[in-house]
């Protein structure tokens, strides 16, 4: 009888022990919890010729913009799966290798077809998913709605899995059915605690409906389960020091991001060190808190190192800014040269919206709130193209409420803001005192 996944599909694998590691370090990807990658290395130990456990590696090294030995992995997949797998196999090792690459439409076309054939594969399905996902980074304008439907079209064959009921919640939440899509993941939390995305699945819910104390009581209680090594450590304490700015409380937020956030203490994926800094601290300086400047020069040198060239708009965006806090108007029209290059050779599938958000910014940290207004005014809608969650991108609807403000159209201002609180009616938000005085 050949051994299987968790999911009951066939492992082109011998070894028991391989299958058995293979197994655990899947659940342990899929739950963000630490051991990942040593878990997936005992697998290829015990049979080196393996290709799924290669390819997992693959993509954990892929998390950390490990590019080489991400696509080494990949490659190396490849020519084992060729040599020893099943048609399912190879159709897997074959999308999470175009991903790892960085060829999204393919990998998306590949991901599609194989979900079709195999919709059980956990693996594959997970790479559209989540804020970070093939469907979040490819320019969609509706990608929101692209995974709740993916997921809604597959839900029959996972019943009451706990990563399924995870990332499916998360998918009706970021799609706007907030209570059912917190009912959802909740349900997936209960039935394994030990995960990363479920906890901050369950904060994105809590986010949407206003539930900012329950939320910081769930970060305190969990928090203490989870090692600073995970993937998601200090990105879930992101989630709490937005908490803590909801409320004003500029210090709290301020201890959170030295504690995790800062570049000298965070051992996050590079995208989340970038993403996470910045957005806090333009947060904070946005919602009229003091940041010393010595922060955002410590993140900026950082940033520059893990993203010195344009690449995600996502990441694009948090670069810019760096660029517009630090007034390194430079680095910004040097990045903004090439993603405008790439624009008009018709290869940012995000569009104008990358180029008009990064001078608005600009504008805004040189106090000219009337243009920053009017750069984003006409994009505020295509603003989700770029990916990331809807708490992520919220940052730039803030600053476009902070620029009305500061530029005299305080009713237009309120009129944005009493919308968000009728979306989130539980919300007690004074983050805008310092501005509104």
């Amino acid at each position: 009888m050949p051994l299987e996944d968790r999911y009951g599909l066939p492992l082109s694998t011998s070894s028991d022990e391989a299958a058995s590691a293979y197994r655990e370090g899947i659940d342990l990807m899929l739950s963000g919890w630490t051991g990942t990658a040593e878990t997936l290395e005992r697998a290829i130990a015990a049979d080196p010729g393996f290709a799924l456990a290669h390819i997992a590696r693959g993509r954990v090294h892929a998390f950390y913009q490990q590019g080489d030995l991400a696509r080494q992995k990949a490659a190396l997949a490849r020519e084992l799966v060729a040599r020893r797998g099943t048609e399912r196999e190879r159709s897997h090792v074959e999308t999470l290798a175009l991903a790892i690459e960085g060829r999204l439409p393919e990998a998306i076309a590949t991901m599609l077809k194989h979900v079709d054939a195999w919709p059980r594969d956990a693996v594959v399905l997970s790479l559209p998913l989540g804020a970070f996902g093939l469907f979040a980074f490819s320019g969609m304008a509706d990608h929101d709605r692209a995974r709740h439907q993916l997921c809604e079209r597959v839900a029959r064959h996972y019943g009451e899995d706990w990563w399924f009921l995870t990332m499916s919640g998360w998918a009706m939440t970021e799609n706007g059915d907030v209570a059912r899509g917190r009912a959802v993941t909740e349900r997936g939390f209960n039935l394994r605690r030990t995960n990363a995305h479920a906890a901050h699945a369950v904060l994105h819910a809590m986010f949407e409906d206003g539930s900012i104390e329950e939320a910081d009581r769930l970060v305190d209680d969990w928090i203490l389960s989870y090692d600073r090594a995970g993937i998601l450590h200090g990105h879930i304490l992101w989630h709490q020091a937005l908490g803590a700015l909801e409320h004003g409380d500029a210090a709290r937020a301020l201890k959170i991001y030295a504690d995790v956030l800062q570049p000298s203490a965070t051992q996050a994926p590079p995208l989340n060190v970038v993403t996470d800094g910045a957005s806090l601290l333009w947060r904070l300086s946005a919602y009229g808190h003091a940041v010393p400047r010595a922060l955002w020069l410590e993140a900026d040198t950082a940033a520059q190192k893990l993203f010195p060239k344009s690449s995600l708009p996502f990441a694009d965006v948090h670069m810019a800014l760096f660029a517009a806090a630090t007034q390194n108007n430079e680095a910004l029209a040097a990045r903004l040269a090439v993603i405008e290059q790439r624009l008009a050779e018709g290869k940012l599938p995000a569009g104008p919206v990358v180029p008009a958000i990064c001078r608005a910014l600009a504008a805004f940290a040189d106090e000219d709130y009337a243009a920053c207004v009017q750069m984003l005014a006409p994009v505020l809608g295509e603003v989700v193209r770029i990916g990331g969650s809807h708490a992520q991108r919220e940052l730039i609807e803030d600053t476009f409420i902070v620029a009305l403000m500061c530029s005299g159209d305080v009713p237009r201002a309120r009129t944005l803001l009493d919308a968000r609180l009728h979306r989130r009616p539980s919300l007690r938000d004074t983050r805008w005192q310092a501005t509104m005085a």
